[in-house]
């Protein structure tokens, strides 16, 4: 009795040709949907609103464009409200930014080290995160509230005088500040965490052999590992704060930032302008001078970071 393997079909390979082109195209047939969804949903409408702020453009008249070249561009630099926008995004997000920055990276380091609990303390930093930015806003609003704010409440104990967190100018940015402070620190502080988890720990045990005190390992172990970390984030930072918007808006719930406009950023100024003055053209070119301004930032903090780099390596 013999056994017979049964035939298997021999499927013809493909010509060279096709072969070649197929190794040739197949990459961009695979990161083509993710192309195409940038072009519709980021190039196109960053291209149209570029040309839309050449034209004087109504929201209820969409349709009816009439050509002003770079004047939507000249009125803003002769808009007082413009300028003052600039300047409360430029005062806000220092004012957000530097300590956010700074207790994060406290608070990465201290997580650095085998606490108990440590999985928690990691899991809890990013809730306010988490949060809704609506809900975190309200509750702030409350707490700094004139009359019967927590916040208030507490100085009051310590025989200082009531503020009104939403009138006075530098009050109501610091209230601001506090709110994007308390959302973002712990998202920077778990970026830091995998930045110093990254550094070898044969430098610890190098500079802890030399005698190198902890303070000493962190300001030149700790910190000179991070910096690409830490450059990441003052340019994630950077961008966050220029384009700041539900926060101080929902602080108290008007576009204008306050009665006399002392915490209106650059967002709220181009929300008020398209859709509460309905002047689209004009929201179109701020939204084009935010852009500008974004790209001038952080070519300023990585041309920074460079310039320190090559000055390091060249010692």
């Amino acid at each position: 009795m013999t056994l017979t393997a049964s035939a298997k079909p021999i499927s013809p390979s493909r010509p060279p040709a096709v072969r070649r082109a197929w190794q040739k195209f197949s990459p961009y047939a695979y990161i083509a949907p993710f192309f195409t969804l940038f072009a519709a949903f980021g190039l196109f409408p960053l291209i149209y609103t570029a040309f839309v702020s050449l034209y004087r453009v109504e929201l209820q008249t969409p349709g009816d464009m009439e050509w002003r070249g770079l004047d939507n561009y000249t009125a803003l630099l002769s808009d007082d409200f413009f300028w003052t926008s600039l300047r409360n995004t430029f005062t806000i997000g220092v004012i957000s930014t530097v300590p956010q920055l700074v207790m994060a990276l406290g608070l990465a380091h201290l997580l650095n080290y085998k606490l108990r609990g440590r999985t928690f303390l990691r899991t809890a930093m990013l809730l306010p995160y988490a949060t809704s930015v609506a809900a975190a806003t309200l509750v702030f609003a409350q707490l700094f509230g004139r009359d019967f704010g927590l916040i208030n409440y507490v100085l009051g104990l310590v025989g200082i005088d009531p503020v009104d967190w939403q009138t006075g100018t530098v009050a109501s940015q610091i209230a601001v500040s506090t709110i994007v402070i308390w959302r973002w620190t712990g998202y920077n502080a778990l970026i830091y965490l995998a930045g110093m988890q990254s550094i070898p720990g044969e430098l610890y045990e190098a500079a802890e052999m030399d005698g190198a005190s902890k303070w000493r390992q962190f300001f030149h172990v700790t910190l000179p590992g991070l910096r690409p970390t830490i450059v990441f984030t003052v340019i994630v930072s950077t961008i966050g704060a220029t384009q700041l918007f539900g926060e101080p808006l929902l602080f108290e719930g008007s576009v204008s930032g306050g009665i006399s406009h002392q915490y209106q950023t650059l967002g709220l100024y181009m929300y008020e302008q398209g859709w509460g003055f309905f002047h689209l053209g004009r929201a179109a070119a701020i939204a084009w001078v935010m852009f500008l301004l974004i790209l001038v930032l952080v070519g300023v903090n990585t041309l920074i970071a460079r310039r320190r780099i090559r000055k390091e390596a060249g010692r």
